[in-house]
């Protein structure tokens, strides 16, 4: 059963909306099947699967934002931290709506699972070199080949075995895929929309990031205070109730305070807005959730016009800036530059990763390999294959 938080009754949904945290229903279902554990529910145990994840851990060692210029700091958030704050944002929509927040956490946790080295670049890199052999890379689609087949820790079944919920939220929380264009995934009902519990996830990602990345960018020294204040409208409106609540802090401190009344206005109007659509709907159940009309999760036209200045700031000043050029010419040098030569000789793979070739193709195996590495495992075997260093690609592998 969802948790409700009573002292919020105006934000909670019908209770057929949620989704069933029981294992005889279908939402709860796995590829193999298990005997119900005697005291947590599948979707909290698709939690600890996530957790306990080799994969998860590596999240530890990938960019968020900054590589080389984010080793500088203690503080910049990597893949890892930021996956926490997402799951912190996701139970919280969840628990108020009266939504599984079980569910909602378990997704959250696994969402960015599958995304390469070096962040954005690196995926672009990625997809880049794949697209040569007529292939491409998606970090949603690659998450779901890691929890099916790629993670080996039960005796019993290949993969974490995960509910059917969590891996169709894996697939479908941030887009919605074509069932013709990709009928590999025609188990996940395409034609359908997930349960909000996974649509809420693309959301909480978004403001986690939005306020975080303000606030790495700032400590790095790559966006000022006043331009951010001056762009910024959302920023500002917060900016200026934190000086007013506090008018003897300091700009650093207001700063702070400024990014968490942004997050909580962020996540209380998200909140707002989709039971809005709920009851402007007549949404009742889960079923009436998958064939609405549009996704229901959303921010409210005022708040999304601002989300999204928000977010334009950020790739003008931030992802984008000049200063950040050399870190993505360099993440796509690393990934093409190995992605060719373990291409070219597949035998310098690893051998779970070499016995992958015969049936995926050698590009397919090799983009595999790279995606799940963090950033200073990649670093290191492209030191190894510099010009510097020829003939040494195979110790590489060893680092």
């Amino acid at each position: 059963m969802a948790i409700r938080l009573v002292e919020n009754p105006s934000l909670l949904l019908p209770p057929a909306i949620a989704a069933v945290d029981h294992p005889l229903e279908a939402l709860a279902a796995r590829a193999y099947a298990e005997p119900p554990h005697p005291y947590r529910t599948p979707f909290a145990r698709d939690c600890a699967r996530v957790l306990h994840a080799r994969a998860f851990r590596r999240l530890a060692g990938k960019t968020q934002v900054f590589t080389r210029r984010g080793a500088e700091s203690d503080h910049s958030r990597s893949r890892l931290t930021h996956t926490l704050e997402v799951a912190q944002i996701a139970r919280t929509l969840a628990s108020a709506l009266g939504l599984n927040a079980p569910l909602a956490e378990a997704l959250a946790l696994v969402h960015d699972i599958g995304h390469p080295p070096f962040g954005h670049a690196g995926e672009k890199a990625l997809d880049t070199a794949l697209r040569v052999h007529g292939l491409g890379f998606d970090h949603n689609l690659h998450a779901l080949r890691i929890v099916t087949s790629f993670e080996q820790r039960y005796a019993a079944f290949p993969g974490l075995n995960l509910t059917f919920a969590v891996r169709e939220g894996i697939v479908k929380h941030s887009r919605d895929y074509s069932a013709p264009d990709h009928p590999e995934l025609a188990e996940f009902l395409l034609g359908e929309f997930p349960p909000l519990e996974a649509q809420l996830i693309d959301l909480a990602d978004e403001i986690a990031y939005l306020t975080a990345d303000m606030e790495d960018g700032l400590e790095a020294e790559i966006l000022k205070l006043d331009e951010l204040r001056a762009e910024v409208p959302l920023f500002e409106e917060s900016f200026a109730l934190a000086r007013d609540a506090f008018p003897a802090a300091g700009s650093r401190m207001l700063t702070f305070e400024a990014l968490k009344r942004m997050l909580n206005a962020l996540v209380t109007d998200l909140m707002r807005e989709t039971a809005i659509q709920v009851r402007s709907l007549g949404i009742e159940t889960l079923a009436h959730v998958r064939h609405a009309p549009r996704r229901l999760a959303q921010l409210s036209p005022a708040i999304e016009s601002r989300r999204k200045a928000a977010k334009q700031f950020l790739y003008d000043r931030l992802y984008e800036a000049p200063v950040m050029a050399a870190e993505h010419a360099h993440a796509e040098e690393v990934i093409h530059t190995l992605f060719r030569a373990w291409t070219q000789d597949p035998a310098l793979l690893p051998p779970d990763h070499q016995a992958r070739v015969a049936a995926e193709g050698a590009p397919q195996a090799v983009a595999d390999y790279i995606a799940g590495m963090t950033d200073t495992y990649i670093e290191q075997a492209w030191l190894r294959h510099t010009p510097r260093n020829p003939g040494q690609l195979a110790n590489s592998l060893t680092c």
